[in-house]
This record gives C-alpha cells, structure tokens and sequence, in this order.
C-alpha cells in the first residue's frame, strides 16, 4: 500500500517541482517519472533537501 498520496491533490505539480529543485540542488539528476534506477543515497539526499527547505520556510513564516 503506497503512503505517497497528497492530501491536496491539486498540489501534485507544484509538490514534483519542488522535488525536481531540491534534486538539482544537491546534484541529483531526477527524470519525469519513476526513478527506480536511483540510489538509496540519492534518493535520501534528494528528500533531505527537500525537508531542509520546508523547515527553512516554516521559519522564515514564523519571524
């Protein structure tokens, strides 16, 4: 059973865009679909940044 759903599902596009940024920040050459072919370190650093950078906005909102 997959966990990957959006609670707002309009939010699809914008949510694979931001991974695309995040994937090319930290060097991770992501392609339109399944990126099976990723490493579990590429992967990982791929959702890392992509935390980092929710928890930086979070802040940034909250100052």
């Amino acid at each position: 059973m997959s966990s990957n759903k959006h609670v707002v599902p309009e939010a699809k596009e914008a949510m694979e865009k931001f991974k695309m940024e995040a994937a090319n920040e930290v060097g991770v050459n992501l392609k339109q679909g399944y990126n099976g072919d990723l490493t579990s370190r590429q992967a990982g650093s791929v959702g890392g940044q992509m935390v980092k950078k929710m928890i930086e906005s979070y802040e940034n909102s909250i100052k």
